[in-house]
């Protein structure tokens, strides 16, 4: 049954070494059932029911995309975007978490649309490469300063904006720690580096009486707190139409970045360099936004650690299926979730950042006209606080510079609406 669905002997698998994958992909990806709760739970969301809600939505996300789309791609609310909805949407413009899900929900929405419509391809065609790479830095810097703040290595300074915190504190060197520790499993090949990185940062912890142990297994926490509890009409606020937006473009070039990059390397591209079941994969990810949204977590998205399951030889959404089983059993682990300090999930930020900005090196830094609007987009994230202040300062740079260099046509009419969307937001919303 399973060589006649997943097609095994065509992608030259087995069952054994599809497992081995999808087991190798959660241990890379499990961090997320600690870190998400630990940050939504800032914007006054229940903790245990985000926990629930980040497991099945990684669940239904990735069975999903392995049963319908049949890839090896897992999925699980986007690093990034959860950091988006907790300092910006919520804490920094003072929206409720309910509006915040309402926006990721309108956001899965068109993307679910864009998915089935034939103009998806031309939208992620449109958006030059160097601002995709950019958007993607931009993004791990915002999530690096959370880290850094979270540790408490950067702190607030009413002179110089930000400064450096405690280096003495016990919790700052315990983060600091759990940083090295994450590159060096990294450095050394093995898988779930950032999960055994936490675990060890919060035993060492609890040995020392800066956090305590509630347990390890239970039955999942209700989700009751959190489900269906997005406010649609509210994010339908004029205000909110960017803040969907970046949820949107931020989800949509991502989740395409993603699916592309782990194709390749899976030797899953058509002779012409396509991904086969394209839009088989972006309703697989759009389904798995709303759902997420319905449950009570921010934006679901494809991981790019699926590439690790690849290169342990997963090929088909065998390996996806796998993955899902895994969430399904970790939903019994919210003692665990909860025993986790927020010292030993903040590494992981800046980890995960440094992953995020290689993006960088992809950039043609000889051409100006390119590298100038990169730079106004990556570092105004951080900055600003904001993805989407970032993205819209960044198109607004790209075309203002072609435009003038005359290089016109390089930008494209797509550019040109989008950054004159973006003035007109500025000019009368703000950031």
């Amino acid at each position: 049954m399973l060589e006649n669905f997943f097609r095994l002997s065509e992608h030259d698998t087995t069952v054994r070494r599809e497992i081995l994958a999808g087991v190798t992909t959660f241990l890379t990806m499990a961090y997320i059932i600690f870190v998400n709760p630990e940050m939504l739970s800032q914007a006054g969301m229940d903790k245990g029911a985000v926990f629930t809600a980040t497991c099945l939505a990684a669940l239904i996300g990735t069975a999903v995309m392995g049963l319908y789309a049949n890839y090896p791609v897992a999925l699980a609310p986007g690093m990034g975007l959860n950091a988006y909805f907790t300092y910006v949407v919520v804490l920094g413009s003072g929206y409720t978490w309910q509006v915040g899900l309402g926006a990721v929900f309108i956001s899965g929405t068109i993307f679910l649309t864009l998915s089935i419509l034939p103009v998806r391809e031309w939208i992620i065609n449109a958006i030059p490469n160097s601002m995709k790479m950019a958007i993607s830095a931009g993004i791990g810097l915002f999530l690096a300063i959370i880290g850094l703040k979270n540790a408490g290595i950067v702190v607030a300074n009413p002179a110089t904006f930000v400064t450096l915190g405690n280096l003495t504190s016990p919790t700052v060197l315990l983060s600091c720690l759990g940083f090295i520790m994450m590159a060096v499993l990294s450095a050394r090949k093995i898988p779930g580096g950032i999960i055994i990185s936490i675990l060890a940062v919060t035993l060492i912890g609890m040995a020392s009486g800066l956090s305590h142990f509630v347990g390890i297994f239970a039955m999942p926490p209700s989700v009751m707190p959190t489900l269906l509890h997005m406010d649609i009409m509210g994010a339908l606020n004029i205000g909110l139409l960017t803040i969907v937006f970046a949820f949107l473009f931020v989800d949509l070039f991502d989740t395409a970045g993603t699916l592309v990059g782990v194709a390749h390397r899976a030797g899953l591209l058509d002779k012409d360099g396509k991904l086969p079941r394209l839009n088989r994969a972006l309703i697989a990810d759009s389904t798995a936004t709303l759902a997420g949204a319905a449950l009570g977590t921010s934006t679901t998205t494809s991981y790019i650690e699926s590439a690790a399951g690849i290169d342990a030889g997963g090929r088909t959404g065998l390996t996806a299926v796998t993955v899902a089983a895994l969430f399904a059993l970790a939903l019994f682990l919210s003692p665990l979730a909860h025993s986790i300090p927020g010292f030993a999930t903040a590494p992981a930020l800046v980890f995960v950042a440094s992953l995020m900005v290689r993006g960088l090196a992809e950039i043609d830094w000889n051409d100006i006209t390119e590298a100038a609007p990169a730079l106004v987009t990556a570092i105004t994230m951080p900055l600003t606080f904001s993805i989407a202040n970032g993205i819209g300062l960044g198109f607004i740079t790209y075309a203002a510079i072609k435009l003038f260099s005359g290089k016109a046509k390089e930008a494209g009419p797509a550019i040109f609406v989008l950054a004159l969307a973006f003035i007109v937001k500025f000019a009368y919303v703000g950031g």
